[in-house]
């Protein structure tokens, strides 16, 4: 009798850490920039345009933290202290940060209702991006490797994408549009046994720990399991709510947009408390 009491004393032990369960995963995020001017262009030099090449890669160097629990998680940009505005440089080229909360987008996902709330913004107005998780068609298998302490496997998924170039030659935009595959690469561990991952990544049998697909590259580096200060995962409310489909068809005018004010060569501000200038 005693035996048996205490095997249920432990499994209820067990189930009750299960649903206590919480973690903080710390990424760090990449992107290939494919910002080009083109060769011999009026006023765009070469040491311009390296050093745009250069502030848009470390732009795009950013922290994000995921916090999560069994069934919903909540990732956001780690919060930073302001810093002073850059002044304009002999090279020509200005990439300023004219303030904002610093704090980016929130991506709430609720894993049992299979649904996301992405509160984010563009060009200083706040959205709320309401809809349902994708589905991943992940090929899974048996290759491995380690992250860390973490033994990770190997999964793919694949897709037919748009890929959209813009040129800028004398003041003059040109867009071009071609169709590619892309081949999204993720590495998950059984470790933590959670359908999670980074942005809207998840569909695994455990925590993603890397996502590369061929321009973005985002690596986990740390993780921390049951913290000792208390995760409380809250869904954002704030913000004008729409659909992905619609928030990427006003993301789309908007960066039409900004487009045409590179034309006049006076700057654009391109959100998140960026402004770009080219030229004296």
């Amino acid at each position: 009798m005693k035996t048996t009491t205490t095997i249920l004393a432990l499994l209820l032990a067990t189930v009750i850490n299960a649903q206590n369960f919480t973690g903080k995963a710390t990424y760090k995020t990449s992107r290939k920039s494919n910002v080009k001017y083109g060769e011999n262009q009026e006023g765009i030099t070469d040491k311009m345009q390296e050093e745009l090449q250069k502030r848009l890669q470390k732009m795009n160097q950013k922290t994000f933290i995921l916090e999560f629990d069994k069934t919903s998680s909540v990732y956001k940009e780690e919060e930073k202290l302001k810093t002073p505005n850059p002044k304009a440089n002999r090279t020509g080229v200005v990439v300023m940060n004219l303030g904002g909360s610093g704090k980016g987008s929130t991506y709430y996902k609720n894993l049992k209702e299979k649904r996301f709330a992405n509160q984010t913004e563009i060009m200083g107005k706040v959205f709320l991006v309401k809809d349902a998780l994708p589905v991943y068609d992940w090929k899974m298998t048996t290759e491995t490797k380690n992250i860390g302490q973490y033994t990770c496997y190997k999964a793919t998924y694949t897709e037919e994408v748009e890929n959209k170039k813009i040129s800028f030659i004398n003041g003059e935009t040109k867009e071009t549009v071609t169709k590619a595959t892309k081949v999204t690469t993720a590495w998950y561990t059984l470790q933590v046994p959670i359908s999670n991952g980074p942005k809207n990544y998840q569909g695994l049998p455990g925590l993603i720990l890397e996502i590369n697909d061929g321009k973005n590259l985002i690596v986990c580096t740390e993780i921390v399991l049951n913290p000792t200060e208390i995760i409380k995962i809250q869904e954002p409310e704030k913000g004008k709510v729409v659909t992905q489909k619609k928030f990427d068809e006003i993301q789309k005018q908007k960066t039409k947009e900004m487009m045409e004010k590179f034309k006049s060569r006076n700057g654009v501000d391109i959100g998140g408390g960026i402004n770009i200038k080219m030229g004296g």
